[in-house]
């Protein structure tokens, strides 16, 4: 029963943890494209996903899996590991508002825009002069 639980915690940890990760690939991954183009094909609907969700308050489908394996295993079991401490309240905060969700989603818009436009702005390397 022990090894179960202990598989669900850590299978809701790394939920979070790929969550955070692809909100943060959402809000900086046009970064990469400065970098590598090719980025673009993975940014581009990322982008288009996160915003979705964040302007229609859709709920992402990772969130009812890591809420089931955090089910399964027990909440009092996560009060003191890294996740949730510092994770979970940037994923979550307390006090998010519809208003606020909307906020988010239009500032990832508008900042991923600027780093495109920049991108179509800029000389490419490749082109002759």
């Amino acid at each position: 029963m022990l090894e179960s639980t202990l598989g669900y915690q850590l299978a809701a940890d790394l939920i979070v943890l790929v969550h955070f990760i692809f909100v943060l690939f959402v809000l900086f991954g046009a970064l990469l494209v400065l970098w590598r183009r090719w980025w673009i094909w993975l940014h581009l609907p990322a982008l288009f996903w996160g915003a979705v969700i964040e302007l229609t308050g859709w709920i992402c489908p990772l969130t009812p899996l890591e809420n089931q394996m955090r089910l399964l295993a027990g909440l009092e079991m996560y009060s003191g590991d890294f996740v949730m401490h510092y994770i979970m309240p940037v994923l979550y905060p307390e006090g998010l508002t519809r208003e606020l969700q909307i906020g988010y989603g239009v500032f990832v818009i508008l900042l991923n825009a600027a780093i495109y436009i920049y991108i179509l702005r800029r000389k490419s390397p490749h082109r002759e002069r």
